[in-house]
């Protein structure tokens, strides 16, 4: 079932059972328990009502059909809708709940009432029914206040079954067109008023159709005694406070709704869900969600340019520190370029990418803390030597410790100091074994040895990449994880490929 059937539903459901408690409930009460009818005139009361009642479903009908023509020629149509039905379907869905109103105080209740009036009166000439004339006002004034109580339930249950179809036809517009159809909304309606108004029938609905019943009902003689009185009002009363109290539990969930949805939106920008919010309301709340929606904005638009500043950041000290030797220049990059490659290659998330990139790019920056002598030396290193160069990691690892980072990039901590750990157990600085070692440290471990046996040195020249791979696989669960290595070279395969081809 999709939503347009849902919607539909919902609809004709909310229709049904509130034109069954306004007109077979307080309807009934006002008359049957008002009037005093005799057998025969309880017979045609009831022929009246149903005729009447099958009049109104007709006229009714008809212009429901017309109103929800624009919205069932999308979800009805083959193929992509065209954006101007789409604009116009949406706006529709807007003014649903007014035209609910409409077809609730206009086709409803004329179409109830004047067929009434009509089948009574010739009744009354008849003789079939033995009631004053003046009782056809009367009957005029309550229905008419049923019908705003009803038109007032509707419109609030209307206006929540709207959400979601607008919500489904925003979406789709957004998917199909790059256009928001909320954006050029045309229709308002001010919270104060609804809220104001609402509140100010159901104040006066049950004091004016008691005062009206209790006119009709004093005015019948011989039912004037005190306890037939107060059993009839008693009844009348309970039904009009409920559907009073039905009323304004509408209008607090009108309010309480979109409350809830702004609460539980900041709750998960509080987490770090920057989504932004539908926005179906046609009140103040639709200022708003749009206002929620301009901060989400504005939060991308920062952590965007903060993430492109830390990405600057990250390529100039890794670019600053591979200066300093110009053999190895460009190390860095390379590296973290082959390990993107390999988390690719394993599907890894993009977050978890970034976090890795950003340890590639850094993964050497403790050499800065190695004197020149000892990293630049073009010879074989003394034993000596190699225990400084072997600090590096540790190195790397406290300078980046120092800067303080947020806990997002804590990740990147273990890739610098564990990138010279061996799967064997015999790598540097911790000797760890195998998974001991933070996957990370494994990966980049993979980069940087391809890097550093194919990069021209100052003592031998770069080895062919065919080399390197072979190296590569011979050292597979010993010196370098087996699942990291079959990815980078089944990566490098596929870019070489693509770019032979």
């Amino acid at each position: 079932m999709n939503i347009f059937q849902q919607f539909q539903r919902t609809i004709i459901k909310n229709y049904l059972l509130g034109s069954f408690i306004a007109v077979f409930g307080v309807g009934s009460v006002f008359i049957f328990q008002t009037l005093s009818l005799k057998q025969d005139e309880l017979f045609a009361m009831g022929s009246i009502i149903f005729l009447s009642i099958i009049t109104m479903f007709g006229f009714e009908f008809s212009v429901y059909q017309k109103h929800i023509r624009p919205i069932k020629r999308i979800y009805k149509r083959e193929g992509t809708p065209e954006l101007p039905l789409l604009l116009a379907a949406y706006q529709q869905a807007e003014k649903f709940p007014l035209l609910t109103v409409k077809r609730i105080l206009l086709p409803h209740f004329l179409g109830l009432a004047l067929p009434s009036t009509l089948l009574t009166v010739l009744f009354i000439s008849g003789g079939g029914l033995s009631i004053p004339y003046s009782y056809i006002f009367y009957a005029w004034c309550g229905a008419f206040l049923v019908a705003i109580l009803h038109a007032l339930i509707e419109f609030f249950l209307t206006f929540k079954a709207c959400h979601w179809l607008q919500g489904d036809l925003i979406r789709e517009t957004i998917e199909t067109y790059g256009v928001d159809p909320s954006s050029q909304s045309t229709v308002f309606i001010s919270l104060k008023r609804k809220i104001l108004a609402a509140s100010l029938f159901l104040a006066l609905f049950p004091i004016l159709l008691f005062s009206l019943a209790s006119q009709i009902r004093l005015s019948i003689a011989g039912s004037t005694l005190l306890v037939d009185y107060w059993k009839w009002a008693g009844s009348l009363i309970l039904i009009i406070t409920l559907l009073a109290f039905y009323g304004a539990l509408l209008i607090f969930k009108s309010i309480e709704a979109p409350v809830k949805e702004l609460v539980n939106r900041f709750e998960k920008v509080e987490k770090g869900d920057m989504a932004p919010v539908v926005n179906t309301y046609t009140d103040e709340f639709s200022h708003l969600f749009s206002g929620f929606n301009h901060m989400v904005e504005a939060i991308n638009l920062r952590d965007q340019k903060n993430q492109q500043l830390l990405d600057q950041f990250f390529a100039v000290v890794a670019g600053t520190l591979d200066a300093r030797d110009p053999y190895t220049a460009g190390h860095s990059k390379r590296v973290a370029e082959y390990s993107v490659l390999i988390a690719k290659q394993c599907k890894w998330l993009v977050k978890d990418i970034d976090l890795l990139n950003k340890s590639a790019l850094l993964h050497d920056i403790g050499k800065i803390g190695i004197r020149d002598d000892v990293l630049l030396k073009e010879g074989k290193l003394t034993d000596e030597e190699f225990a400084q160069i072997k600090r590096h990691p540790t190195i790397g690892e406290e300078i980046v410790k120092g800067v303080q980072l947020t806990e997002e990039l804590l990740p990147i901590l273990p890739g610098i100091k564990h990138h010279h750990e061996r799967v064997d157990g015999v790598g540097y600085p911790d000797q760890l074994k195998g998974d001991e070692i933070p996957v990370f440290g494994r990966l980049i471990a993979v980069a940087d040895a391809f890097d550093a046996m194919t990069s021209d040195r100052p003592y031998r020249k770069g080895m062919p990449f065919e080399k390197a791979f072979s190296i590569l696989i011979e050292g597979k669960g010993t010196q370098w994880d087996e699942e990291f290595v079959d990815a980078f070279l089944e990566g490098m395969e596929f870019k070489n490929s693509r770019q032979t081809g």
